[in-house]
């Protein structure tokens, strides 16, 4: 998946309609790229993943898969950038230690991820990428996520 398609990947979830129910997506290729999660008011979608780490997780290996994906967030951030502005960073810790649960996808990715940089184009929508891994062993996951309430 190129930058474009990337970008083409979050105008879709930006202008798809929230589901009633939640919903999940799981590509049949058996990759992590385009698993897709819904729901009454949030979109989020893999956009990049690295190799899982499960066989090898060599200083080498890890940081070659570090790049690739800060590469590929740094190309669509500066993307997004240029057409909203400079995002906010947000940081997604303090949803952890809450004893309340963050409405999704803060939820989701609060468990993968320390901070997303969030952009607002309109329509009561917010885009958001992050950078995360749910464990040592498993890929370095691109992430994107499209939610209606305010991150407040």
């Amino acid at each position: 998946m190129t930058t474009e398609d990337r970008l083409s990947t979050v105008d879709d979830l930006l202008a798809r309609p929230f589901p009633s129910e939640e919903e999940r997506t799981v590509p049949a290729r058996g990759t992590w790229e385009g698993h897709h999660s819904s729901g009454r008011r949030h979109h989020m979608c893999v956009l990049k993943a690295s190799r899982d780490f499960w066989d090898d997780r060599s200083e080498d290996v890890v940081e070659a898969a570090e790049e690739e994906i800060a590469a590929a967030f740094e190309a669509l951030a500066t993307a997004l950038t240029s057409r909203w502005g400079g995002p906010e960073v947000v940081d997604l810790r303090p949803y952890l230690e809450n004893e309340i649960p963050a409405p999704e996808p803060i939820g989701e990715l609060c468990q993968l991820s320390g901070e997303m940089f969030v952009w607002h184009p309109g329509a009561g929508r917010w885009v958001a990428l992050a950078v995360g891994q749910a464990d040592s062993e498993f890929p370095i996951l691109l992430l994107a996520a499209v939610g209606e309430r305010s991150l407040r």
